[in-house]
This record gives structure tokens, C-alpha cells and sequence, in this order.
């Protein structure tokens, strides 16, 4: 009995000491484990999620570069609460204009750590593995020629485009497009021919998007670091307008982590291009600003010439030749004349072939071209210049004008705004503006701004053609301290100096309305109304409830013509006796669209001598031409009457 009580005890002995071993080898696993998932949380590699939920593995295609869609973001984004410190660029005085806005997250690639050692306050460096990608592969509407692409294009004839409302475009055929093809070579040849000093100054592309397409923001990334000389490319600023987009989150930083000399800050709030773009400014270090949409292709050699001009006059604001990317086809269409940009009294931008005294003093096809004002989709200034003239106006909200304020600013100030044809960058006109980049209040604000700066007595002008402009400056003053403070201390000339020497042809009278606003007809009791279509023969002239709306703002001026005030302007025309909007026509015989506005309430049709009529057809009230007889529906009113004499 005593043996097999020893003969328990040794064995149970035994089983304690196996199953302490055992639990010390199960904690090892465990410790093992919660080691493993730590180093996988905190590195994840690029994945793929598929169609059934699951994340496949993803390589980097150097043609095609990361096509995928990505999971949710997984950096960290720093906020603070104070109001952001801004710090001086090489001894200059901060952006007071940004004072308000705040940096949260700041990605860069390995080339630009030796500016970013160590992270200011507001910011979050998030530092990644190098990997440079392999070498890559093999209105100006009116003058346009396509060009053949290495990558072909086009949608099958009546598809809807995939993407087209959230973008503009479609964006279905640009993710099958390489993010680095070649673009048709269309300088002029004399260009070819240019030599630039090797002492050139050096530039940041600032590039500010919100829920851009993956496929378009990064063929523009690819086409600047492409095509631009490396010795003069200081570094290119992706500035996030607080994007919602998944792939733009965790899998840029990812990707943008792996282009030498590209960073990404973003920001935490909403900030509109204006205040983004100036985001991008404060973080810039290269001697040049270049301000570039989100959708652009750049043509071999487009930085050199607008370096050059601004290292012989630093006091410009300068621009390429901007050619037409196909929103549908993504073809490249290229300007086979020159134009410039101009705008009219309603503050909207238009293009303009140069006119006949501008050629005279331009030495050669590719001498640069005065511009009343820029296109703002590309454009570029000595950044010392832009800082100490007021960068961007930053009580302008989102976008719409900027270029506007920048351009007029420039000229009034001291400086020149001019296009240089030998620098040449292709954009993606967006079909329509999508209804989340749809800011039409915020862009009349932007132009009231300008009128209340910039445009001294003559702002009256652009109030006589912008009803809804007029009203909004009458409920809300804006406050242009500010601005004006600015203007008086860089001693700025007044408006009528520019429309003497910069662009004349704006002082014109025969652009100044008689009669503005909403046309109402009495016997309906509504409005005219100008309903769009999909092109500009498809729109029509209805008769709708009046309303403060912009599409029954309308104008008589005394050429007499009856204009819906848009670009490309719309005339009151006829077609087969009914009112249609037709496009504004110029030449010598333009009778159709003449119109008599009487005193007594009638508006008689020159060519014709019968009256506009309001007429119940179906569901719909039409304006028709009919005989003259002043019953209710023939009598009209304009909301205004400026006092202009007709001729």
C-alpha cells in the first residue's frame, strides 16, 4: 500500500510539472501572436478588397500604377484646437491670410524628409519606404484639332459615360488609360528650338482636389514629375480639400509615399480651392508657385518657359497655352490659334482670339501674349511676389473668380499677366460642374469681392448685370478692409487705367443694358425662364413662377438684343415662329436677334414686326411671335431700367 502511494505521488508529480511546461508553452504562442499582429497592424501591406468582401494581394503595375479600390484610411490624423501657427518662408512674413485654417496630416516621400525632419507643430509626418516607380512606357473650342494618343480613347456612340455625374467626366475610360501616356507633340517649332540657362529658378506645383478621380489626380502627378526637369522640379504639393473618397485616404499616402519629391497634406476641414491652394503655398519651397488643377496633362517642356519668364520679370503672373482634354474620349485637342482670357461686365471668364493690336507688338509666334486675366486652372508666380501682393483673396470661398481677382489685381499693382505659347498644358473640361463642386452663391460673393475691391465706380456696371449679385450686396455688405487696406499700400492704380491700356474693348457701351432682370408677362403672371439642354441648341425659353433664380435673369442692351446673360452669351432668336436662345451672333446682319422693348409693354421682333406672345402649348407656356394686338399675354415688364438711350 505504501509502494503504490509513493507510485501516485511521483506520477502526479510528474503531470504538474508537464502541465506547467504546457501552459508556459501556450503562453509563449500567445506572446508570439499579439507580437505578429502588432508588426501587421502597424505595417499592412497594399490590398485589394474584392467583389465578395475578402482583400487580395495587389502588385504595382509601373504602367497602370495601383488600380484598385482600397479599405478605409489607417493614419492616425493630429488635430489641435488653438488657432495654427504659420511659419515664415526663408525670412518672410507668414500668409496672414491663412491664420485660420489648420494643417492636420503631412505625407511625404523619402526626398522630401531632408526639409521635414522633424514635425512642426499642426503637422504629422508620416514616414514611409522608398520606392521610386520603373521607367515608363512606351475657347479656344472654336479652333480645335484631335491628336492621336499612344493609349487610343473613345466610348461607344450614345453610352452614358460611367462617372459622368460624379465627375464631369468619363472617368470609366480614364482608369483604362495609362497614368503615364504620351501626349501628341503640338508647340510650335520654333519652340523646339529654345535653349534655357541652366540657372532657371526652381518650382512647387501646388495641386489642391477633393474626391478627385483616382486615375485623373494621379496622371497629372505623373505627368509633372514626367515632364519637367528635375533640376528645376523642387517638390509637388498634393493638398486633400478634406476628401470622402476611400482610395484617397490610406491608399494615396500610400502610393504617394513611393514618388520621390511628392507630398500630400491634408486638411481638416473644408477649405475650397483658394484657401487650399494657399494651404499649399505656406508648405512650398521652391522659388516659383505653379497652382495646377487635379485633371491636367503636361506637354515635354511646359515648365522651362514659364521659369524663364519669371526669372526676367518676377512681377508677372504667367500661364501656358491650356488645351482641351475630351471629358468623354479623353482626347487631346489642341488650340490651333492663339487666344487669350478675357471677362465681361458679369465677372464671367471667356476666351478671345488675340486681337490684331496685341499681335502688332509681339516680336514672334512665340513672343508671350498680354492677357487681361488667366485661366485658373494653370498658373504660375514668383512666390516672394504672390506673398507680398496678397496671394489669393482668403475671404473667398471655394472656388470660382480667384483667377479673376489674381489677374486684375496683378495689372492694377504693378505687374503683368501674360500667356507664354511655348508652355503647354492639356485639361479636362468637366462636362458640368458636379453638384458636389457646385457653389453658385459662394462664386457670386467671390465676384461681389472683386466689384467692392477692384472695380471703383465701375462696379455699378457689373451690379446692372447681375441681379442676383445686386441683391445679395444689399442684404449682406462684404467686409473689404482688408483688400483696400492692400490696394493703398501697394499704391494700385484705379480700374480705369486698365480699361485704358489692358483691355478696352470692356468699356464698350453698346454691352451696357437698357433694361435688366426678371421679364414678367402680365397675363401669365410668370417669368421668363431659359431652361438649358444638353447642348446649347437643345436649351429653350419658357414661362416658370418668378423667382430669384439666375436662369430668368435676362438683358436688353442697346445693340438690341435681348441676353441671357452666360458663356457662351444666348440671345433672344426665332425658330419657326417661336422665342428659342440661340448663340449671340456678331456679323454685320444679325436682324434675327434685334428686338424693339416698348414703352407700353410690348416687344416687337425687328425682322418681323410681330410680338412676343405668351402661349398655352400642352402642358407648358412657350413664347411664340404673333400678330400685334395688345391683348395681356403680348404686354412684358423688365424687373429694371437703367436710363440707357437706345441708338
Amino acid at each position: 500500500m505504501r509502494r503504490q502511494l509513493q507510485s501516485a505521488s511521483m506520477f502526479l508529480r510528474k503531470k504538474c510539472r508537464y502541465g506547467s511546461r504546457k501552459l508556459q508553452f501556450l503562453l509563449l504562442l500567445l506572446m508570439l501572436g499579439f507580437l505578429l499582429l502588432m508588426v501587421t497592424t502597424l505595417n499592412p501591406p497594399p490590398s485589394n478588397q474584392s467583389k465578395d468582401g475578402t482583400f487580395q494581394p495587389v502588385e504595382f503595375n509601373p504602367r497602370e500604377g495601383y488600380q484598385m479600390g482600397f479599405a478605409e484610411p489607417q493614419e492616425m490624423l493630429d488635430t489641435q484646437e488653438e488657432s495654427q501657427q504659420y511659419y515664415p518662408l526663408d525670412g518672410l512674413s507668414p500668409f496672414i491670410s491663412l491664420r485660420e485654417d489648420e494643417l492636420i496630416a503631412a505625407v511625404v516621400s523619402p526626398a522630401g524628409r531632408r526639409n521635414h525632419s522633424k514635425a512642426r507643430k499642426g503637422y504629422r509626418v508620416v514616414k514611409q519606404q522608398s520606392r521610386r516607380p520603373e521607367a515608363k512606357e512606351g475657347d479656344p473650342e472654336s479652333q480645335l484639332e484631335p491628336l492621336p494618343l499612344e493609349d487610343g480613347h473613345g466610348a461607344a456612340v450614345g453610352q452614358q459615360p460611367l462617372g459622368l455625374e460624379t465627375h464631369g467626366f468619363n472617368e470609366a475610360l480614364s482608369e483604362r488609360l495609362s497614368l503615364r501616356r504620351e501626349l501628341p507633340e503640338v508647340r510650335h517649332p520654333l519652340c523646339l528650338q529654345q535653349e534655357y540657362d541652366s540657372s532657371l529658378p526652381t518650382a512647387s506645383v501646388i495641386i489642391c482636389f477633393h474626391d478627385e478621380a483616382w486615375s485623373t489626380l494621379l496622371r497629372t502627378v505623373h505627368s509633372i514629375m514626367d515632364t519637367a526637369p528635375k533640376a528645376s522640379l523642387k517638390d509637388i504639393i498634393l493638398v486633400d480639400d478634406l476628401s470622402q473618397q476611400g482610395p484617397l485616404k490610406s491608399a494615396l499616402s500610400e502610393y504617394i509615399s513611393k514618388l520621390d519629391g511628392v507630398k500630400l497634406i491634408r486638411s481638416n476641414k473644408r477649405l475650397g480651392v483658394i484657401r487650399g491652394r494657399m494651404l499649399g503655398a505656406a508648405r512650398a519651397t521652391g522659388d516659383v508657385l505653379v497652382f495646377m488643377d487635379s485633371h491636367c496633362e503636361c506637354q515635354k517642356g511646359w515648365l522651362e518657359p514659364l521659369l524663364a519668364r519669371l526669372s526676367s520679370n518676377r512681377n508677372s503672373v504667367v500661364s501656358p497655352v491650356i488645351d482641351v482634354i475630351d471629358w468623354k474620349t479623353f482626347q487631346y485637342y489642341h488650340s490651333v490659334g492663339l487666344h487669350r482670357g478675357v471677362f465681361d461686365w458679369k465677372l464671367d471668364f471667356h476666351w478671345e482670339p488675340v486681337p490684331e493690336r496685341e499681335e502688332k507688338v509681339r516680336q514672334s509666334p512665340i513672343s508671350p501674349i498680354r492677357s487681361p486675366v488667366v485661366a485658373g486652372a494653370v498658373v504660375a508666380m514668383d512666390r516672394h511676389h504672390f506673398q507680398n501682393t496678397g496671394a489669393y483673396d482668403s475671404d473667398m470661398t471655394m472656388w470660382g473668380a480667384e483667377n479673376l481677382e489674381l489677374s486684375i489685381r496683378t495689372w492694377l499693382c504693378g505687374g503683368s499677366v501674360e500667356i507664354i505659347p511655348c508652355s503647354r498644358v492639356g485639361h479636362v473640361y468637366r462636362s458640368h460642374v458636379p453638384r458636389a463642386f457646385s457653389y453658385d452663391e459662394a462664386i457670386v460673393r467671390n465676384k461681389i469681392r472683386i466689384a467692392e475691391t477692384w472695380l471703383g465706380s465701375f462696379k455699378d456696371n457689373f451690379y446692372k448685370h447681375d441681379t442676383v449679385a445686386f441683391l445679395i450686396s444689399k442684404a449682406e455688405k462684404p467686409d473689404c478692409s482688408e483688400r483696400l487696406q492692400l490696394q493703398k499700400r501697394l499704391g494700385c492704380r484705379n480700374f480705369q487705367w486698365f480699361l485704358s491700356n489692358v483691355y478696352p474693348e470692356l468699356s464698350q457701351t453698346e454691352d451696357m443694358p437698357r433694361f435688366s432682370g426678371k421679364l414678367y408677362n402680365t397675363g401669365v403672371g410668370f417669368c421668363a425662364d431659359y431652361r438649358p439642354g444638353r447642348a446649347t441648341a437643345d436649351g429653350s425659353i419658357e414661362l416658370s413662377p418668378c423667382s430669384d433664380s439666375p436662369s430668368q435673369h435676362f438683358e436688353y442692351n442697346s445693340m438690341k438684343e435681348i441676353r441671357f446673360g452666360s458663356a457662351p452669351l444666348l440671345c433672344f432668336d426665332v425658330s419657326h415662329g417661336k422665342v428659342v436662345p440661340h448663340n449671340c451672333t456678331k456679323e454685320t446682319d444679325n436682324s434675327q436677334q434685334h428686338w424693339d422693348v416698348q414703352e407700353n409693354g410690348l416687344i416687337i421682333h425687328v425682322l418681323s414686326g410681330k410680338c412676343i406672345e405668351a402661349v398655352k402649348s400642352e402642358d407648358e407656356e412657350d413664347l411664340f411671335l404673333c400678330v400685334c394686338n395688345k391683348n395681356a399675354n403680348q404686354l412684358w415688364q423688365f424687373e429694371r431700367s437703367h436710363g440707357v438711350r437706345q441708338r
